[in-house]
């Protein structure tokens, strides 16, 4: 469900009316990657009122994954009366609308009607795989390596080691909109004439909500220099910033604080304060948020195909429901040898492969659907594994606490062989929707609903925490013996599912 995402908030009409006034309340909006929901917060930070509806995603070439803007802005306005209605309450009684959406899914429309010029390409679209890789073994990055390299040699300066080393990978949106301005002559000519817009969801949404006039705020400038670099226009971009709603709900505030949030994709982010951090193995740098003229940086590494994994199983009738899976696979003591490699849109940091497949190794005719199941929930904990590990090792910045949400945390398997694989306690909120929390609590500190953050704190729900359970009591963050040569053939079987889709 959770994919990378933007937050945005704007205040609304107020709870004053005929001189009374009445208890207030935040709307918030979380569009995901197969739903949108939206909840009404009150002052406690309590859901008052709820509404949801699926996200029907549309796969009109192998790779291609898209949706509906249409059916989108429908769904938004819907869950939006719904969760209004559900509450009782009245629209004038919303102080503020806080909106989170995922970061990496665009659109471009035409600036005058608002009308799409295509469907939102998602941000598992693979569409742009071989750009990206001609892009990457071009004479101009090798030029541009190269530079940053003697550059590297002469400053050590590790932001020009970083440089020296990055590639562009699918989940970027650059080369998808690369793709779109070469294949849709429509946007081609709306370019020209200067009447084209570019933006993610939260843009669309924007422009939407206020008929046209959404460039509300600006954070930072978009790079001109890498803009001309891939002939992408400024014109066509939106003054929006980039913002996590989960990492705020959770509200993991200070420097070393992790959260993961594990939906349709797992998406992990450090809190590394006020600068951000230059990654060498694929970790992303992004603005946690901007409150007055502090900004706080994150680090993010990404698994695309968490949730993704578990649902293709459920389609193959390996269970009926989910909540069977975590008893399925502590059913068994092991996963017979099998291994599952979760890679339907590639691999992500830190192996970086957009032509990985997803692939089952080691079945035997003793392999039941138990130990296929536990397989599949062992590769999330593994993958959670992998991405951890990156982070501490790229960013060395101590860990001080680990939270952790997304409708896949809700699973206790994956939950404690995390906590197994990392050596660490994490903990897991009563309520999974932390993206809608964290909009709120913005769009609230901004609207005075809420004053500070240590009161957001305070209004955190018990956990559930899951602590290590090592064999020898003592645990150092490395896995315990039995899942050594487990992981060790599950390494085996993520490097043979590598390059799968490369042309000969």
């Amino acid at each position: 469900m959770f994919a990378p995402q933007n937050r945005i908030h704007f205040p609304t009409m107020g709870s004053h009316r005929n001189g009374f006034k009445k208890e207030s309340y935040i709307l918030s909006v979380d569009v995901g990657t197969t739903s949108i929901r939206c909840h009404v917060y009150d002052k406690e930070a309590k859901i008052r009122g709820s509404c949801s509806t699926k996200v029907v995603l549309l796969y009109p070439e192998v790779g291609h994954v898209e949706m509906d803007p249409d059916d989108l802005w429908k769904g938004f306005i819907s869950v939006v009366k719904g969760a209004v209605q559900d509450a009782g309450i009245q629209m004038h009684q919303v102080e503020a609308l806080g909106i989170s959406t995922q970061r990496g899914t665009f659109t471009t429309w035409d600036r005058r009607t608002g009308v799409p010029f295509h469907n939102f390409i998602s941000w598992q679209d693979q569409r742009a795989a071989d750009l990206v890789k001609s892009w990457n073994r071009s004479c101009t990055m090798k030029a541009i390596h190269g530079a940053m390299k003697v550059l590297y040699f002469v400053t050590r300066q590790k932001r020009l080691l970083a440089a020296s080393l990055v590639v562009f990978s699918t989940q970027h949106v650059t080369f998808r909109l690369v793709w779109v301005l070469t294949h849709y002559t429509q946007v081609h000519e709306a370019i020209d004439e200067g009447n084209c817009c570019f933006g993610t969801i939260d843009s669309w949404l924007l422009f939407k909500l206020t008929k046209g006039g959404f460039a509300l705020f600006s954070l930072m400038c978009w790079s001109g220099f890498l803009s001309s670099l891939v002939s992408l226009p400024l014109s066509i971009f939106p003054k929006m910033a980039d913002q996590q709603a989960a990492m705020f709900g959770e509200c993991c505030f200070d420097v070393g604080d992790v959260k993961i949030t594990m939906g349709t994709g797992t998406f992990m982010d450090i809190n590394t304060g006020s600068k951000p951090h230059t990654s060498v193995a694929g970790l992303y740098p992004l603005v946690g948020w901007k409150i007055g003229s502090e900004v706080v940086y994150l680090a993010e590494g990404n698994a695309a195909d968490t949730g993704t994994a578990i649902k293709w199983a459920q389609k193959l009738e390996l269970f009926s429901d989910v909540r069977e899976t975590s008893a399925m696979a502590y059913s068994v003591s092991d996963s017979d040898g099998v291994c599952f490699v979760p890679s339907f849109s590639g691999l992500q940091a830190p192996l970086n492969d957009p032509k990985a497949c997803a692939s089952l190794m080691g079945l035997k005719p003793s392999t039941t659907k138990s130990h296929l199941v536990r397989a599949i929930l062992e590769s999330v904990a593994f993958r959670n594994k992998q991405l951890y590990e990156t982070m501490l090792r790229e960013t060395r910045i101590p860990i001080t606490k680990i939270r952790v949400d997304g409708g896949v945390s809700s699973n206790d398997f994956v939950m404690q062989l995390t906590s197994d694989l990392f050596g660490k306690k994490i903990s897991r909120p009563q309520h999974h929707e932390m993206s809608c929390l964290g909009a709120a609590f913005v769009a609230g500190l901004e609207v005075g609903f809420w004053r500070t953050r240590e009161e957001l704190k305070k209004l955190q729900s018990a956990d559930d925490e899951f602590s290590p359970q090592c064999a020898d009591k003592e645990c150092t963050g490395s896995p315990n013996g039995e899942y050594v040569p487990i992981l060790q053939s599950w390494e085996r079987a993520l490097r043979r599912s590598m390059n799968w889709y490369n042309k000969p």
